[in-house]
């Protein structure tokens, strides 16, 4: 098979011939048709956050076709349509337990990024229990999408608690604030999207915000609280995760409301104890997403509820191609690797 091989941090990837890996008895041999790229990718390209030992595979976001099952595996089969969990979990700890599987204690690897070769490659092996059927009505691009881009939105958005008629800031309307904007809306809340480029400003209206505004303007959360009759809004689901954004964000809060930071970098934030208490703010954390989360974006995707964000494709050999318009920041919605399987399947739809 092939695959783009990371072999040094910010450095291109390289796209080579390499062995087709075999399952083990627990997993199964996917044969890749499509994959998303996301802010994570860059990051690990960067050496920030995950560093995986080199030479590595990155790629995260899985869609394909069962290829070849190990003997331990039930309940899936050559031929069957799946999207991959990129989470390998133990199972057994607390989290786990509790269906919080994502914050395992016992992490085993992340599909892409740590400890598991992930799908910037025509075949892929996982374990079993992190599989996923892929709805029959679902493009291979949006398949992959599901299980970053979707999951991580459906989680936020559920960690945040939205409720009808509430107020909500979706701060960076990249792939998974594309999500987050119609999720929100589809909870009940009136959205406000906060993007620095009118094009994604008007994606983000298309997409169902309400309001749009340009955190160039240095008076965010005025502009914020004029819209709301000078009390804030209920929700801040921040995506960007630098020091600007949240502090704009506790800012633009009202009394009693939640900031959720999905997106991070290596920017801290100092907010002040009183400010915290005395207006009883919530600070909530939210890391990707639970199988389960995958599984109702998946349906939510197949009964036409989320429309597709995926806004360009390349071929899995352009990996650098696409890596580069991501990093430009001029994309709108979810870029999507197909593997030549994957074209090939996409053309013949």
């Amino acid at each position: 098979m092939k695959a783009a091989i990371l072999r040094a941090f910010k450095q291109p990837l390289e796209w080579q011939e390499i062995t087709t890996p075999s399952p083990e008895p627990d997993e199964v041999l996917v044969q890749v048709m499509a994959c998303g790229i996301d802010g994570t990718d860059l990051k690990l390209l960067d050496g920030f956050g995950y560093t995986p030992d080199l030479p590595f595979i990155m790629g995260h976001e899985v869609a394909g076709v069962v290829t070849e099952v190990g003997y331990r595996v039930t309940g899936y089969e050559e031929g069957d349509r799946v999207i991959v969990y990129n989470f390998t979990t133990c199972g057994n700890c607390l989290p786990c337990r509790s269906f919080r599987e994502q914050i395992c204690v016992n992490m085993g690897g992340v599909l892409g990024a740590k400890d598991r070769h992930g799908g910037y490659a025509e075949y892929v092996t996982v374990p079993g229990r992190q599989l996923v059927h892929a709805p029959e009505s679902i493009s291979w691009p949006d398949s992959a999408v599901c299980c970053d881009a979707g999951m991580t939105a459906y989680h936020a958005i559920d960690r945040a608690r939205l409720r009808l008629g509430e107020t909500v800031l979706v701060v960076g309307v990249g792939g998974v604030g594309s999500i987050a904007v119609q999720l929100a809306k589809a909870a009940g809340a009136k959205v406000f999207a906060v993007e620095l480029s009118e094009s994604k400003r008007e994606w983000a209206r298309q997409l169902g915000a309400d309001e749009l505004l340009d955190p160039g303007d240095d008076k965010l959360p005025a502009a914020v609280r004029d819209l709301t009759d000078g009390l804030g809004v209920d929700c801040v689901i921040d995506i960007v995760g630098q020091t600007v954004t949240m502090e704009a964000g506790v800012e633009s809060l009202r009394n009693g409301g939640r900031l959720v930071i999905v997106g991070y970098t290596p920017d801290h934030y100092p907010v002040e104890g009183k400010y915290l208490a005395q207006n009883e703010l919530e600070i909530i954390g939210t890391r990707a997403g639970r199988k389960q989360d995958l599984i109702e974006v998946s349906q939510l995707m197949a009964s036409g509820k989320i429309r597709s964000i995926v806004t360009q494709t390349f071929p899995m050999e352009n990996a650098n191609e696409a890596l580069a318009v991501l990093r430009s920041g001029d994309n709108l919605g979810r870029i999507v690797l197909l593997t030549p399987s994957g074209r090939q399947a996409v053309e013949t739809i």
